[in-house]
């Protein structure tokens, strides 16, 4: 029977996305892991891989087309051996944009028979197609995507069985409906449920009453993206939900500044360019990083069943790019040598300004650091961004005077802002943490060893 291929979900936060372009077209053959289309989210452009075998039989939304809703229907694929205009005739119609939610429309059509449908004893049995509901996401297991049809992972996902714990019998080990039942009949396991993320409650002016204010035509009004309203989300709901805590410390920079200096001048040139050159971001990066190796109390993430604790310091990076920031990750930086950080940071800071970052780049992560030092910035409170519980606010590095075995001379200092989320890091703990961070940056020599 015809397959539905939807707008797929990129990343957590994303709910529409521009098609931006077909990389097949209609009566292309395609198989699991055909790379089909590319699709513009708020963050980044991501290509979209078949999941399915078959041949595209009908293309719904034409490429260019914005803000097409996620689970939309965008095109009809027909199975192996069926006939694709048939498929076509067949398939959902669904719009690319959609006032109701998209995933009711798109599962419903994807079981309406067709003349070309084939059916079996397996088939006739009334398990859990009635239920509707989405298929869900592509389930991966030890990083690898395992193939099923849509029905069979829509049962899975109602029944609550792990898919990933299905053997599967169709072409090429395809996990089917045939499987899900057997697996199910069988006593499989249930899949353990995720914490459910808080949900933000809606708050603003509307446009009328906020416009009512100026006179016309002493404004103009500009249509927020998708990473604007993402980001407007994710700090309203962190803010909505997390108790902020903030711990400030001044931190001086004068033997960091020096031993940063020694390292890029012994930098091993290669093709007439250094090997690398090490900015005092990246040497905050690792610092940040090992700060948490030693207070790994506070490298944590909240839930409302556990508290997460992570082995690993993940250190995303917030960069600025046009219309608004995204924050790439340094994975288990406290393991990374100084020069191996700084050439990833500008490789992730480049390709984060293209636009070219895929999601596993830039979501997670377990703390983050906000620089706006080099913008003359002395002091702010950064926004935690969640499942984070920390976020390091630096500032400029500037002359001031300080007292030093009672006398008064001048040093660079730098004034760091802690936040943390107060449910699971309290002040004594943060304190701690930004201690360990200050010890590193006024000894640096430390985190060479």
């Amino acid at each position: 029977m015809p397959i539905n291929i939807t707008m797929p979900a990129l990343s957590p936060t994303m709910e529409e996305g521009n098609l931006a372009k077909w990389l097949v077209k209609e009566g292309d053959k395609v198989g699991p892991g055909d790379v089909i289309a590319e699709i513009e989210t708020d963050k980044a452009t991501m290509e979209v891989e078949a999941v399915d075998e078959g041949t595209i039989a009908k293309i719904l939304v034409e490429e260019g087309t914005e803000n097409v809703k996620v689970n939309a229907v965008i095109a009809i694929l027909a199975e192996e051996g069926e006939d694709a205009s048939e498929a076509a005739k067949g398939g959902a119609s669904a719009p690319a944009k959609q006032e109701a939610p998209a995933e009711a429309k798109a599962e419903s059509a994807s079981e309406a028979p067709t003349p070309a449908a084939k059916t079996s004893a397996a088939d006739s049995k009334p398990l859990s197609e009635d239920k509707g509901g989405s298929a869900g996401p592509v389930p991966t297991k030890d990083g690898a995507k395992v193939f099923a049809s849509p029905l069979a992972r829509r049962i899975a996902k109602n029944e609550g069985v792990d898919i990933t714990a299905v053997s599967g019998s169709g072409p090429k080990g395809r996990i089917v409906k045939r499987d899900v039942e057997e697996a199910i009949a069988g006593g499989a396991q249930p899949k353990a449920e995720a914490p459910k993320a808080a949900t933000a409650m809606p708050v603003g002016a509307s446009a009328e009453a906020v416009l009512k204010n100026f006179e016309e035509g002493s404004y103009e009004l500009v249509k927020h993206d998708g990473m604007r309203k993402t980001i407007a989300k994710r700090l309203q709901e962190s803010k909505q939900t997390i108790p902020h805590f903030y711990v400030t410390m001044d931190c001086e920079l004068d033997a960091l500044l020096s031993l940063r200096s020694q390292l890029n001048k012994s930098a091993p040139v290669k093709d007439d360019k250094p090997a690398y050159k090490i900015s005092v971001n990246d040497m905050v990066i690792k610092a940040l990083a090992l700060s948490l190796r030693d207070v790994p109390d506070a490298n944590v993430s909240w839930t409302d069943e556990n508290m997460v604790k992570h082995k690993h310091a993940d250190v995303g990076v917030a960069v600025s790019i046009p219309g608004g920031l995204i924050t790439p990750i340094v994975r288990s930086a406290e393991t990374k040598t100084l020069s191996a950080i700084s050439n990833e940071m500008k490789d992730l800071g480049k390709r984060a300004k293209e636009k070219k970052l895929s999601p596993n780049e830039y979501q997670g992560g377990t703390t983050a650091v906000s620089n706006m030092g080099m913008m003359g910035v002395k002091n702010f409170s950064a926004v935690v961004n969640p499942p984070h519980a920390t976020i390091l606010a630096i500032g400029a590095g500037e002359q001031r005077p300080v007292v030093k075995d009672g006398e008064l001379t001048i040093a660079t200092v730098m004034s760091v802002t802690l936040s943390t989320d107060h449910r699971c890091v309290d002040g004594a703990l943060g304190a701690e943490l930004l201690g360990a961070f200050k010890n590193y940056i006024e000894n640096p020599m430390g985190m060479l060893v």
